[in-house]
Parts: structure tokens; sequence; C-alpha cells
């Protein structure tokens, strides 16, 4: 094994030949349950992430981890899916990983600490990470090589199309229920998923070959991801130039240092890294990793932003994130056209600088931006990244030899998870950081000398005394607590627009890299 993508099986004994149109689209109809219902556990729960913060009285060094356990987690196991299929077969990998997302989702429901919730926030991203990558081998495995293109993109219409409106309807269900209510609302697609995977998947085939497994690898892996994302969520809290994060940090790194000379050496690695020395597939890798830091930083931010500054309520929240997502799932057809038209650089780059305009409008957001304006700037986003992500894919391994294709395909969808990973991550570490940062400085700016300072505190007084609070002490603590809440909202509303400023610089520095994209075709 070296990738999470692995070549198609064949059909096994006992199957269904290709030709049972009906088997197809039920197989497709399986896998699209079971993705769809992934693809929203990992999306949806930022929209609840503020009333879980509320209910378990999380921090958001400690709040961030529902969001990057899924994801880390998520990351490693898709290089255990090629292997588990060829162990034990499609069908039962499938059915055995959603059996324990759904079994995960439902203790995640009734959890009663802040650690059994994010456990099963990485159980759940687990089970994700095995189950993506089947997608492709399932429907692989049973439509002719001529149908794959249509089967892909009414597959790829359905899983697009769950986080434009998941979000919507959980707030929806949030503001009518309790934030509890997002880990059950997956449970319909899983338990389709969970019946017709059980019937229709192909099993285990007669002539499948089991490489051994890179147990060394994937340890050094897990190890390292852990310890380094413990350490950046913990810096600001702990200390950066504590012993504790130190030592996080520096382990993490000579872990992740050991998983690459490991990859390098080993008979059966789980990343081919010699692929790297391909000009063209680096520069693509590169790209891929902030590709996924954006898409996935953006939305853990806007949902914090959009009920921290504006006071949305969550149902407001995942209708700015619609227009979004709808506009997302229109444009990757025509995306998709165009990338076997146009140069891949061409889209990338055209991709990224209309994600980092997108991101430098959102520089300018407060708690008076208008609904529609942030709905329109998150869409520019949107739209870039579906303009970019087919482009992305097909041009970053066009230059690889025919026998190294799958591997290069699974390797970008690691780099991209990975992105994510790390991306939401640091946003959320810089975020609490340039929070600390601007507080500081607006604080030192206000005292009783300073006039508008003095002004201020003098009418919220008499606005307190108006309202029946006794003078002296108690208006005066009570103009100055308003006062703390005031700097602290703009500290907040600052920090937000610290992030997208990095974000947008991040996303036009890519272009460098994917201007290194060009190459001529190589013919597959």
């Amino acid at each position: 094994m070296s990738t999470a993508v692995a070549e198609a099986p064949a059909t096994p004994v006992g199957q269904p030949p290709r030709s049972a149109s009906s088997q197809r689209w039920l197989v497709t109809a399986a896998v699209m349950a079971g993705t769809m219902s992934t693809v929203l556990a990992s999306t949806i729960v930022n929209v609840a992430l503020p009333d879980i913060m509320g209910a378990f009285g999380m921090g958001q060094d400690q709040a961030q981890w529902m969001a990057t356990g899924f994801l880390a987690s998520m990351t490693a196991t898709m290089l255990t899916a090629a292997w588990f299929v060829a162990r034990v077969g499609l069908r039962a990998t499938f059915v055995t990983a959603m059996l324990l997302f759904v079994l995960s989702s439902c203790i995640a429901g009734f959890a009663t600490s802040e650690a059994e919730l994010i456990a099963m926030r990485v159980v759940q991203g687990a089970a994700a990470g095995v189950t993506q990558p089947l997608a492709m081998i399932a429907m692989f495995s049973v439509f002719p090589l001529h149908q794959r293109g249509m089967a892909m993109g009414i597959f790829g219409l359905g899983v697009v199309l769950a986080p434009a409106i998941g979000p919507t309807i959980g707030g929806i269900l949030i503001d009518q229920y309790n934030w509890r209510v997002v880990f059950f609302f997956v449970m319909p697609f899983s338990i389709a998923a969970i019946f017709l995977g059980s019937a229709f998947l192909p099993g285990r085939a007669a002539n499948a070959i089991s490489k051994p497994f890179d147990f060394l690898g994937f340890g050094l892996l897990c190890a390292a991801l852990v310890l380094v994302l413990t350490g950046l969520a913990n810096g600001q809290r702990e200390g950066w130039s504590s012993a504790y994060i130190l030592g996080l940090l520096g382990s993490g790194m000579l872990l992740g240092a050991g998983f690459i000379v490991w990859q390098t050496q080993a008979r059966h690695p789980l990343l081919e890294l010699s692929l790297l020395r391909y000009r063209v597939f680096a520069s693509a890798c590169i790209v891929a990793f902030i590709y996924g830091a954006g898409l996935f930083g953006s939305t853990y931010l806007v949902p914090l932003f959009g009920q921290g500054i504006q006071r949305l309520t969550p149902e407001g929240v995942g209708l700015i994130l619609m227009p979004s997502g709808l506009v997302l799932a229109l444009i990757f057809p025509v995306s998709g056209r165009l990338s076997d038209r146009l140069p891949a650089p061409l889209l990338v780059c055209t991709g990224l600088f209309l994600f980092g305009i997108s991101s430098l409008l959102m520089k300018a957001i407060d708690a008076r931006t208008a609904f529609w304006s942030l709905a329109a700037w998150i869409a520019i986003g949107r739209i870039g990244l579906g303009v970019m992500l087919p482009a992305l894919n097909a041009g970053g391994v066009r230059s690889l030899p025919p026998a190294v294709l799958g591997q290069g395909a699974g390797m970008l969808n690691f780099v991209r998870q990975l992105g994510g990973a790390f991306g939401t991550n640091l946003l959320s570490v810089l975020l609490g950081e340039r929070i600390a940062f601007h507080a500081n400085a607006l604080a030192a700016t206000q005292n009783g000398d300073l006039t508008i300072t003095y002004s201020w505190l003098a009418s919220f007084e008499a606005l307190l005394a108006q309202g029946g609070v006794p003078d002296g002490l108690p208006q005066q603590y009570g103009a100055l607590y308003h006062l703390g809440r005031v700097i602290y909202l703009q500290a907040y509303t600052q920090a937000f627009q610290d992030c997208f400023i990095v974000v947008s610089a991040l996303f036009f520095a890519a272009m460098l890299p994917a201007l290194l994209m060009y190459a001529k075709r190589v013919k597959q």
C-alpha cells in the first residue's frame, strides 16, 4: 500500500457484473450517503460551536479541537483505507467505518463533558477518513471507463450540496432545540449508507493482494500530529517559551522528521514521497495544503464571527453560508469542463486570486457589516475554490507517469486535508493571540484623564441612573464593565480582521507555486 487511493478492485465473486445498471446507481447512492454524512459532520458542528463553548465553559484553545481533532484524525486514517479494502473487502470496510461513525455521533450527542465530546469528534474523524477514499474505489469498481466521469459528477454534486444546506438546517434545529441535535442530524444519511452498503457494495475481490501495512509510519504520523497540534493549541495558555510547549513542539517535529525519513526507506510506505521530485506535482502539493487551510480555516472562523460579533443566531450563520455553498455547487460542473480545456496554472491562479480578494474584503468586517455583503464576500471565495479544485487535481497529476496516478491523487488529497487540520489550528491560535494583543493595546489608551473616555463613562453612568441603578460605585462599576466589553468586542473584531489578512496573503503567495504547475500533457 502506498496511499489512501488504490486501484479499483476487480469485480468480486458473487457480485453482479458491471453491466448491471441498477447496481451501479445503488452503489453510488450508498457511497454518496456515507460521504454526505461525514462531510456534514465536518462542517455543521462549526455552527454549533459557540453554543457548545457556552454549555461546557470551553475556551477558544479547547473549542478548536472540535474541528482540528476531527480533521487531524481523518487525515491520518485516510491512509489506511486501501489496506483495509485489500484485507477485508470494500463492503466490510465501508459498513464497519459507518457503524463506528454512527456510534461516535450518538455518544457525542449525549456527551456530558468536553473531554468526552472532543474524543468522540476524533473518533468521528477517524471513521470519516476511512470512508472518504472508498467512494472512488467503489464507483470505479462498478462503472465502465466511459461512464465514470458522469458518475463522479453526480456524486460530486451531492457531496457539494451537503455543506451548502447543512449549516442552514443545522442552525434552524439548534435554534429550535439545542446544539446536541447536530450530531443526530447526520443519522438518516449514515443509516441509509449502512443498509445500502451492506446490500450492494462489492465484497473482497478474489484476486486481492494485501500488502504489509506500514504500522511504524502510521504511528509516527499520528504521534507527530498529536504533539504538534497540542503544542500549538496550548501555547498561549501555557506560554510559548515554557518547557511543556517546547517539548511538545520539539518532539512532534522530531517524529515528523522521522516519519519523512522512514517513508523514503520503507518497502511499503504510506506516502510515495519520491513523487515530489516532479516539479508540477510538488507545486500542486503546496497549493493543495494552502487550499485546505483556507477552506477549513475560513469555515471555522465565519460562524464564530457571525455569532460572536454580529450576534447572529445559528440559523443566521447558516443562511450566510448557504449562498456560497450553492454557488460552489453550480460552479463545479463548469470548472470541471474548463479544466479539460484551459491550462491548470491559469485556473488555479484565478481561483487563488478570487479567494485572496474575498479574504481581503473580509478584512473590513465588523458588527455593522450587512448580511448580504458578508454573504457575497464569502461567495466570491467559494467561486475561487470551485474554479481551482478540478484544475488542481487534474493538473497536479498530469505530469506523473500513468503507473503512479493513484498514488499522486491520494497524496494530493492527504496534503489538502493536512492543510485543513493545521490551518484551523493555526488560525485559532492566531485569533487568540491577536485578541490579547488588541485588547491590551486598546485598554492602554483608556484612562480617566482622557476626555472622550471620561465623557463616555459619565454618559453611561447617567443611563444607569435612569435605569434605577444606585449612585456611586454601582454606576461606576457598571460603566467600567461595559467599557471593558466594548474594548473586548473591538479587539475580537480586529483579531478576525487580522486572521483574514493572513489568509489573503497566503493565497496570493500560493500563486507563485501555482505558476510552476505548467507542464505538457502526458499521454495517459
